[in-house]
């Protein structure tokens, strides 16, 4: 069953941010867009590029009113051992949510229960707490933060503009579709 257009599940963690250690909630994503960014372990190989690249556009995720909450299967302990000790991740300012038991992987339909550790799965959440976008990579394939904020900037023109819908590649400013009855074949 595909989780698009389902409310997220209710949760709590620990959580590595701001130089120290938070608790967040699924509370915390409601109100305001989310992606949570799950990852499979922290002093890994492809995770780091992954987490740089979010951070070297986190201030455009904010602009959208998007908050940014990383997380893996480590604890709030080994997050901050981390932030400390990679040039790469040492650039993180949004959240790295420890979830060691599995709680949030799972209710995001994300763990490879056979290894404990999560998916390399992008969760985009609306201000509803309804998600609204995911994608799941296998281990070596990391992600592209400018494409997912390509796709945060269509899903935001979408909920603001009902009856409109973005085409393949839009980018912020062109045209949209509105479908009807009338379109059906033409494109």
């Amino acid at each position: 069953m595909s989780l698009i257009n389902t409310e997220i599940l209710p949760f709590t963690a620990k959580a590595y941010h701001d130089n120290d250690f938070v608790d967040v909630s699924d509370a915390d994503l409601r109100g305001k867009w989310s992606v949570v960014f799950f990852y499979p372990a922290d002093f890994t190989f492809v995770c780091p590029t992954e987490l740089e690249d979010m951070a070297d556009l986190y201030s455009e995720f904010q602009k959208l009113g998007v908050e940014i909450y990383s997380v893996s299967t480590d604890t709030h302990h080994v997050h901050k051992a981390w932030h400390g000790s990679s040039d790469k991740v040492g650039k993180i300012q949004y959240y790295m949510v420890a979830d060691p038991a599995g709680v949030v992987t799972r209710n995001f339909d994300n763990m490879r229960e056979d290894e404990g550790l999560a998916d390399r799965g992008t969760f985009l959440v609306d201000p509803d707490g309804i998600i609204q976008y995911l994608e799941v990579t296998p281990e070596g394939v990391g992600r592209n933060a400018t494409e997912l904020l390509r796709k945060i900037k269509a899903a935001q023109y979408v909920r603001n503009h009902p009856g409109e819908v973005c085409p393949a590649k839009w980018e912020e400013g062109e045209a949209t579709l509105a479908p009807s009855f009338d379109l059906s074949g033409k494109i």
